[in-house]
């Protein structure tokens, strides 16, 4: 039942980070800086100390009472995670919601997963999944069964972006409005980028174990033999998050500057209070996706599981996203059918990775 909790818990979140972009959409008039700090504020600044308020008493006294060296390496892997998350939004732009979110997630998904087991397998901790343990149990089989899936997933998905720009050139659509911001070459380099670093959010979620730690304790104490606390890492994602708005604040103002874009907060000529709703929705959504992970996460534990999961619940969510906004518009049936086939296996590989919990 734990798992079944967990799975379903992953789910939401997915479904609300392979979501979170689609109000971005709806901004008129501004450039894709503005409205990401914008959107960003909500997310990392304004929402999660606010979600650790509504749910976890004294959250501020867990911070003030944590060591520095943990404080500061959690933040830093929020800074390297920023990154990520900032070419998270150019790797989007770049390839659509589909795809760019396919290759990103896909490849943070692997490294997210399983770095943590390898670390452990280096400095052993009690209650930590290792590599080994994955190697030589029949649930961690399953479970690296799962990643592999996952990856062949990622392989099709990207295969089928391949094919979709060599048929819009070949159709003379690549410029039309629809896809004027598609780049292939430029896209896949950034999506790298951001995959990589993107995992830094699973590291920080291990550096800073100790204050979700703490709050979990405080929370058992008061409610004995009810398992764990669900929001016990909203205390967390304060530290890492703010580290990810250092990252983004800077490249947003340094753009606003460039590109002489500082007027879009204030231009009349803009629907403002539209894009300001829009913007606080999709930062508000996106924090949603690890509101609810960290609910999965207390149900499974931050193995290799709960990260593949989550990741793969995104690719799932953005790629459905992808069809409905006919971002594979103009494709032939076979790269469509190449798409859904990706589609297909990373659906596989979450059957598979909960399974591997099931018998865990």
């Amino acid at each position: 039942m734990q798992v079944i909790f967990g799975v379903f818990f992953h789910f939401i979140g997915g479904f609300a980070s392979g979501s979170f972009y689609i109000p971005y959409k709806k901004i008129k008039g501004w450039a894709w800086e503005s409205y990401w700090i914008v959107g960003g504020i909500f997310s990392w600044f304004i929402v999660p100390p606010l979600a650790a308020w509504l749910t976890i008493p004294g959250f501020a006294d867990i911070i003030s009472h944590t060591s520095t060296s943990v404080i500061g390496w959690t933040y830093l892997m929020g800074l390297l995670w920023g990154i990520g998350g900032l070419t998270y939004g150019l790797g989007v732009r770049y390839l659509g919601v589909s795809l760019g979110s396919t290759i990103i997630l896909g490849l943070c998904s692997v490294f997210g997963a399983l770095i943590p087991s390898v670390y452990y397998d280096i400095f052993p901790k009690a209650g930590k999944d290792t590599f080994s343990m994955l190697l030589h149990t029949p649930w961690g089989q399953m479970v690296l069964l799962g990643v592999l899936l996952c990856v062949a997933g990622i392989v099709i998905c990207g295969k089928a972006g391949m094919m979709k720009e060599r048929e819009l050139s070949a159709n003379g659509q690549i410029d039309q409005q629809e896809n004027k911001d598609y780049r292939f070459g430029l896209g896949i380099l950034v999506a790298i980028i951001s995959g990589v670093l993107s995992a830094c959010f699973n590291f920080g979620i291990e550096a800073g174990k100790s204050m979700a730690d703490t709050a979990n304790q405080i929370w058992q104490a008061a409610h004995p033999g009810q398992g764990n606390f669900l929001y016990q890492n909203n205390v967390t994602y304060i530290i890492i998050l703010w580290g990810g708005l250092t990252t983004n604040f800077i490249w947003c103002m340094m753009l606003n500057a460039r590109n002489k874009t500082f007027d879009n907060y204030t231009d009349k000529k803009t629907p403002l209070l539209k894009n300001y709703l829009f913007a606080a929705l999709a930062g508000t959504t996106w924090f949603l996706q690890f509101f609810f992970y960290g609910m999965g996460e207390s149900k499974m534990g931050n193995g290799a599981s709960s990260w593949i999961l989550h990741m793969a619940f995104i690719i799932l969510i953005a790629n459905m996203w992808g069809l409905v906004l006919k971002e594979w518009k103009g494709v032939s049936k076979k790269t469509l059918t190449t798409i859904l086939a990706g589609i297909a296996v990373i659906i596989l590989s979450v059957l598979v990775v909960g399974y591997g919990n099931s018998i865990k």
